[in-house]
């Protein structure tokens, strides 16, 4: 049972054993032909005596939701290995005897990772890979320095557990017999004294081991739901005395006549609800005045024993408990995961699973959500179709379909879905080919009402797509377009008549062109020009039309000019510049050297003062009112008007200039 032990200690031994010139070896202590091993125990030339290790499979078939316990891992074991032996949705628990949990515990699923506990560090595995069925696992190398319990958390049918450790000694115990106790603790309501016969008491203690080993376990990790065991009062059992027992000198009885024992009230309930326990509290008080004396006054043993009483037995409230979220469906894109809501009620410090209408007055979490671990590459079609490969007949278009990812870059198409992948080839037909004129029929009406006029039709040269000269196989005997035709002599007849129209006013892009429309009266042999009023019951033909060379491609527009900044002394004035396409959408298509300006000077010459003629020097030495910076009040402004104004617009133009 123990194999991966037993694999690592067949390498250890194949590794030390080399092979030397002539025959001989090296042993596991180093000298040339020596035969020693390691042993299963890890003592070079060991005999297996030194250590035992304890293995075995936890098979047992459970019934409730909740902790059980496992196997007991005792102080000082090593190379611990617990591990389930298939993939389930139970979960692996580990606490230590001083009620503290490790892993697991208070119904909370830690993440897989390394924890310490008892001494040493256990390392958590849940492989959650969605072809994985390997089962959970704890793993640590040891020793631990106190006892240790694993437990399952059962929801689903057990896989089985498989546990194995190693304890160094020869009197190491079996995980079917529980650890050693300190003389007088308590065990199934018995109290094992020194003096007891060691035989008998681990006797007994096995057997009631074997039949808890494998019970139920409390259902939430706390330190008040470790098990523990009612002590009997001394005087309700007998313990059998050894042949050198010693009783001890009788102690005189101290007489309590005016003292009794009395019930003083009760302890408070241990829970809130779910069925709690409390106790009967008794205290010491005078027989007549019942007031509350030391307890030394009463006689200690006739002090009653408390006896268990049960409280708040109504259940708790029902809560939700809810599992955890299992793997996502997909690897990539939006999946779907799922976890276990159940409704569960505390009663009796256990926690049971009840119909879900208990939980009705709380909102039930979701059991299903959306998950999306990353996003999927995706095709995209980069560009359009190809023209068909041939003029005429079938031939074939493409376009380019790539595999990108959500970083927008081209990956190979297998991270992509093949079967989504939209075509980048597909057969075109251009229509038959063939070599002859092909003929539309004669049109209906006559280009004249009445006198002479012609009859059209389109004549074309189809070839086949291989042939390089445009006439091949057509010959040159083109078919006629036009036939006479005559709906008889025209006699005073009055219609307009439309000359042929005038050249298109531009060369390129929409233009317009004109033609000379007039009212006539047509003869057999002459045409009478008419007023117009003469043909306004006919409906006059268009005398202006659109017309549309070719495209002129992209083009420079621009708006006008906007006043200047400044009416002298160099401002600048700006229009907006645009580059259009043929339907004055904006395009990037101009040739940037051609673009015309969008900005240019204005108005350079210098402001010219306007002259007041009030405004004048009345003393030749204004300059040095100037110098003197006088010009700040207004009796020197006055008096040299011209002189201060000059030299106030030559400071406004160069603060203007800056």
């Amino acid at each position: 049972m123990f194999v991966s032990y037993l694999i690592l200690t067949l390498l250890h031994v194949q590794t030390a054993m080399v092979a030397r010139p002539g025959g001989e070896s090296i042993g596991c202590d180093d000298y040339l032909g020596s035969d020693k091993v390691v042993d299963k125990c890890g003592v070079c030339g060991g005999d297996n005596t030194g250590c035992q290790v304890v293995s075995g499979v936890f098979k047992h078939a459970l019934t409730s939701l909740g902790y059980h316990r496992v196997v007991e891992i005792p102080q000082g074991a090593t190379k611990i290995n617990i591990t389930e032996m298939y993939k389930s949705n139970n979960y692996l628990a580990l606490r230590s005897r001083s009620g503290r949990s490790i892993i697991n515990g208070n119904w909370a699923i830690d993440r897989p990772g390394k924890y310490e506990g008892g001494g040493t560090m256990f390392t958590y595995k849940r492989p959650n890979e969605i072809s994985s069925t390997a089962g959970e696992s704890f793993l640590a190398e040891g020793p631990t320095n106190e006892i240790l319990d694993v437990y399952m958390i059962h929801q689903q049918p057990n896989p089985g557990v498989h546990y194995e450790y190693v304890i160094m000694g020869t009197n190491a115990i079996s995980p079917q017999v529980p650890p050693h106790r300190r003389p007088g603790e308590s065990f199934n309501g018995q109290l094992v004294t020194e003096s007891r016969s060691q035989e008998e008491a681990e006797e007994k203690e096995g057997t009631k081991e074997k039949t808890d080993l494998h019970g139920e376990a409390p259902d939430i990790f706390a330190s008040e739901t470790a098990r523990t065991f009612s002590v009997r009062h001394p005087d309700r059992f007998s313990p059998r005395q050894p042949d050198n027992f010693v009783p001890p000198a009788p102690q005189p009885p101290r007489r309590s006549r005016d003292h009794n024992w009395k019930q003083l009230g009760m302890t408070e309930c241990s829970t809130t609800c779910g069925k709690g326990s409390q106790y009967p509290i008794f205290r010491c008080v005078h027989r007549n005045t019942h007031e509350e004396a030391p307890e030394s006054y009463c006689d200690s043993s006739m002090k009653p024993t408390p006896e268990e009483e049960p409280c708040n037995l109504f259940p708790c409230p029902a809560f939700w408990d809810i599992g955890e979220w299992s793997e996502c469906s997909k690897t990539c894109g939006l999946g779907m995961q799922h976890r276990q809501v159940l409704c569960r009620q505390v009663y009796a410090n256990r926690s049971l699973t009840v119909q879900p209408y208990r939980c009705q007055h709380l909102e039930k979490p979701e059991t299903t959500s959306t998950c999306q671990l990353k996003i999927c590459s995706e095709w995209q079609i980069r560009t359009d179709w190809t023209s068909c490969s041939v003029p005429c007949g079938v031939g074939q278009r493409t376009r380019d379909v790539k595999c990108v990812s959500n970083l927008g870059d081209m990956v190979d198409d297998d991270e992509c879905n093949m079967k989504l992948r939209p075509n980048d080839i597909e057969n075109c037909d251009m229509g038959p080919c063939a070599k002859g004129w092909f003929l539309t029929e004669w049109s209906e009406r006559c280009s004249a009402e009445c006198g002479a006029g012609v009859r059209t039709r389109s004549v074309v040269c189809m070839t086949n797509h291989v042939s390089s000269l445009p006439l091949e196989g057509c010959g040159n005997n083109r078919p006629a377009e036009a036939t006479p035709c005559d709906n008889g002599p025209c006699t005073g007849k009055v219609e307009w008549f439309a000359g042929s129209w005038s050249q298109c006013s531009i060369e390129c892009g929409s233009g317009t062109q004109q033609r000379e429309v007039i009212c006539v009266r047509k003869n057999t042999d002459t045409f009478e020009v008419l007023d117009p009023y003469e043909c306004s019951f006919l409906e006059k033909p268009p005398s202006q039309q659109s017309c549309h060379l070719k495209p002129c491609g992209a083009k420079w527009f621009n708006t006008e000019w906007s006043m200047c900044s400044k009416s002298c002394q160099s401002g600048f004035r700006v229009r907006e510049v645009r580059c259009l396409a043929d339907d004055m959408t904006l395009s990037n298509l101009c040739d940037p050297q051609l673009k015309p300006e969008e900005r240019e000077s204005c108005n350079p010459q210098d402001c010219v003062p306007e002259v007041d003629e009030n405004c004048k020097d009345k003393y030749y030495n204004c300059n040095v009112v100037v110098q003197a910076r006088l010009c700040v009040y207004n009796y020197y402004k006055t008096a040299c008007c011209a002189s201060c104004t000059r030299v106030a617009n030559r400071q406004a133009g160069f603060l203007g200039s800056r």
